[in-house]
């Protein structure tokens, strides 16, 4: 039992920087000898600080910084709500999704000291303690964070670091600009090729007897005698993972978390999406809020008004002639 006391008092940090010093091959050491190799292992251990504390214990301020164009803001986590459709000021339709952002809020922070990477995990929703498994109570307690229904993981740039807890907002954007939404197609069952694939399909008539939506020939003869992977076949479709680039964002409604995006966004609704910023059409850095936008504390969300994108000067319908 002493033994075991022993062993727990000793800090994790330095049993795994003596697990690396003993469990590492000196064969791949440049040294000759086996005893040269492990005093310079030592000398380098005892030149490292006991805790990882020491390593570096990042201080993260919550407060606005200067964005250069290599760095990379954070996503968030939305629930698709549905499709609707508006009229601009020149009366031409735009169909719409709406996104509501509920709650995110940065559930942990991953930092080059303790992970080796930047990272920012987002977390979106509510759930009860009683419907998710040990593991995840465990994480967000220990994390200090509030029990959350779905978690994503966005890799940011070091400038780009968020406090745990921040509050991110639909002013995380701006109207106007282009973001990529990634999420869950729809599920459509199991469907034929021409469904599935955009077969054009058999003839209708002239020899097709009950083949007129069938896929055809899938192989060869003797040689090579088999059917290649990845042949396109009838099969499951949708539940799978989609991402749509360059979707221009239309309206923000800061007063109810809503993004008013345009076009179609993949899912069902109700089913979570993850946006950020465009990777092709890049928003500009001058008017990005970076890294995310820091509400005033005496501000009061049910009074914001909903920030629409500038439209052009000219009119479409008469910009022809």
């Amino acid at each position: 039992m002493q033994s075991f006391g022993a062993a727990a008092s000793v800090s994790r940090s330095l049993m795994r920087r003596v697990a690396q010093v003993f469990c590492t091959d000196p064969r791949s050491s440049p040294h000759s000898s086996s005893s040269l190799y492990f005093v310079a292992q030592l000398r380098k251990l005892c030149a490292m600080p006991e805790n990882d504390d020491a390593v570096g214990n990042r201080i993260i301020e919550a407060k606005p910084r200067i964005m250069n164009p290599s760095s990379k803001r954070t996503g968030v986590i939305a629930v698709k709500c549905g499709m609707t459709g508006v009229w601009d000021e020149w009366g031409a339709r735009i169909p719409i999704t709406i996104l509501w952002l509920d709650d995110n809020i940065v559930c942990q922070v991953k930092t080059p000291e303790k992970e080796g990477f930047c990272a920012l995990q987002v977390g979106c929703g509510q759930k009860k303690e009683k419907h998710l498994t040990v593991p995840e109570v465990g994480h967000f307690r220990a994390q200090g964070v509030p029990m959350k229904r779905k978690l994503r993981e966005f890799p940011v740039t070091e400038d780009a670091l968020l406090p745990l807890g921040t509050s991110i907002g639909a002013r995380h954007f701006l109207p106007g600009q282009y973001v990529d939404v990634t999420g869950i197609t729809k599920g459509k069952g199991f469907q034929g090729v021409m469904k599935r694939w955009n077969f054009k399909g058999g003839k209708a008539s002239h020899g097709a007897s009950k083949s007129h939506r069938s896929m055809g020939s899938t192989g060869q003869r003797d040689a090579p005698g088999k059917v290649f992977k990845g042949k396109k076949m009838p099969g499951h479709m949708g539940v799978e993972q989609r991402t749509v680039k360059n979707v221009w964002v239309y309206k923000i409604d800061p007063a109810r978390n809503l993004l008013w995006v345009k076009g179609q966004i993949p899912g069902a609704t109700g089913n979570f999406v993850f946006i950020k910023d465009s990777v092709f059409k890049k928003p500009d850095i001058s008017q990005l809020p970076f890294p995310t936008h820091f509400a005033p504390e005496d501000e009061d969300p049910a009074e914001l008004e909903p920030l629409v994108a500038i439209l052009s000067d000219t009119d479409p319908f008469m910009a022809a002639e």
